[in-house]
């Protein structure tokens, strides 16, 4: 699968899989999708399954819609086969006709000739199907579909032999899952699970054929004519129940487009809110104090205390308009490419340099880090991982292609976290003056090290805004101490006799 992976001539991987198979596909997948989000890779995934059981239950199934990967999944259900909705059911106390069942499919999978003997159905077999009958009427009651222990996730398509219709709807699953499976019996519902590959040949054919199945007068409402298809091809075609069951999967609201389209206007209204923040940092970069954009609002002298409320408050406007947008994204209201498209990544990416340092500003002036710990892994806000995500796969790619080196310092520093790491590196140098411990002090000064050499390379890129360098910063303090902290500890060296009161790891000044 890596080797797969690393072929630049990978576009696109397909995994499948018939009952249990399919359950383990779907975990195969869904690593597959963890591992190439994590490398930023654009290989595509898609999962089909066949006569696969339930895989997790509802926070499994919401986990995996936040992460935008219930596209991936296509579940092929026969309108009566027991395997996918065996999980509704409690199934311990079947666990051996369950064998016995898993026993028969693989004889007949690896022999179809076995398969057309005769179908083992007993007496316990009838109360087995009884049983998930009875749990998949439960599960369709109104406010039991949050009980049942499994969950569907992604799309499943469900067929029959008069032909096949898609669902994406979790609670509409479920009804067809029991609509379906009513008609059926326990004999019909051991054999289906072995006619999957019938099922799609007789699919691709109709496909072929462009056969049109719509019986009867067609409907005037494209969307009325759609559903008397859909619920033709379920082989339901005379339940009025099922008809109101596919109506579920209508989606409710304006559509992820024309959501889409509404949200520049949106954003044209919190515009003013970024540009008064703008005007703010472009303030505090003249004063005379030269503290800089972080440091001032991080200390809010009086002098500028009002002003910096008003700051406060347009932070948490924008925030609130950002958050929003990722839980509409997330719960896709929002086109599937937003993530992708230019304007959106370069929008929330400036959002991040701007507003992010005035975040870290407000989490260490009040004193956060010494009860929750540092910003960076204690105190980040979610939106800002995403916008890293989006700017990471979108943009920031190209960009490194086509830079250029720059010939002024940028107007914002081009990492969003910098002061966060600046604030654990004075952490680390006041552990230095305290610590007495030879191993945890060679770890401090690695760490020291690696942080100057990191804000160094970034000086050197001009790949910092100029308040970074202004005089009385926390990086130029720091930078300051550092030296300090330096030059003592050259001292400490060369004349190890003249410290040795300091050398008991009591204090060095």
């Amino acid at each position: 699968m890596l080797a797969l992976m690393g072929n630049s001539k990978t576009k696109t991987i397909i995994i499948t899989g018939h009952s249990i198979g399919g359950a383990t596909a779907s975990l195969c997948a869904l690593w597959l999708l963890s591992y190439l989000q994590h490398i930023s890779s654009s290989v595509s995934v898609l999962c089909i399954t066949f006569g696969s059981p339930m895989l997790g239950n509802t926070s499994f199934s919401h986990a995996i819609l936040k992460q935008r990967w219930a596209g991936n999944f296509c579940h092929v259900v026969s309108n009566h086969d027991i395997m996918p909705r065996l999980l509704f059911a409690p199934i311990t106390p079947y666990t051996a006709q369950l064998n016995l069942l898993l026993h028969f499919w693989r004889l007949s999978t690896a022999a179809p000739a076995f398969g057309k003997l005769a179908v083992p159905v007993s007496d316990q077999h009838q109360e087995l199907f009884n049983v998930v009958m009875s749990s998949l009427d439960a599960a369709t009651q109104d406010g039991k579909g949050s009980e049942i222990l499994f969950h569907p996730f992604g799309s499943y398509l469900f067929v029959s032999s008069e032909g096949a219709v898609c669902v994406d709807s979790s609670t509409a699953v479920i009804k067809m899952m029991h609509l379906m499976f009513t008609s059926g019996s326990p004999c019909s519902s051991i054999e289906d699970h072995l006619k999957y590959g019938d099922y799609v040949k007789k699919l691709s054919l109709q496909f072929l054929n462009h056969k049109n199945s719509m019986q009867g007068d067609i409907p005037d409402s494209s969307y009325e004519a759609g559903l008397e298809l859909a619920v033709q091809s379920s082989g339901l075609a005379n339940q009025e129940s099922a008809k109101e069951c596919l109506k579920l999967t209508r989606r409710m609201g304006p559509s992820p487009t024309m959501n889409a389209a509404m949200l520049p206007i949106k954003l044209s209204k919190i515009v003013p809110y970024r540009t008064e923040i703008q005007w703010y940092k472009s303030w505090c970069d003249q004063q005379v104090d030269q503290m800089g954009y972080y440091d001032l609002f991080k200390r809010r002298r009086n002098t500028s205390k009002k002003m910096a409320m008003k700051v406060n408050m347009n932070r948490h406007k924008l925030a609130r308009f950002w958050n929003d947008v990722i839980e509409m994204w997330e719960r896709n209201e929002l086109p599937h490419d937003l993530a992708v498209r230019e304007k959106w990544v370069n929008a929330s990416h400036f959002y991040k340099l701007l507003v992010e340092p005035l975040d870290i500003a407000e989490y260490y002036g009040k004193g956060m880090h010494t009860t929750k710990g540092h910003y960076l892994q204690h105190g980040r806000e979610r939106r800002y991982e995403i916008f890293d995500r989006w700017w990471k796969d979108g943009i920031a790619a190209a960009a490194e292609e086509n830079n250029e080196r720059r010939s002024t310092f940028a107007s914002l520093t081009q990492d969003s976290c910098f002061w966060a790491r600046v604030e654990e590196a004075r952490d680390w140098l006041n552990s230095v003056r305290s610590e007495s411990d030879t191993s945890k002090l060679a770890v401090l000064w690695d760490n020291i090290e690696k942080f100057e050499k990191y804000a160094v390379e970034l000086i050197n890129n001009k790949e910092v805004s100029e308040d970074v360098l202004a005089k009385n910063s926390s990086y130029s303090a720091w930078v300051d101490d550092l030296k300090g902290l330096r030059e003592l500890r050259a001292k400490v060296k060369r004349f190890p006799h003249n410290f040795n009161p300091f050398l008991d790891g009591e204090v060095i000044p």
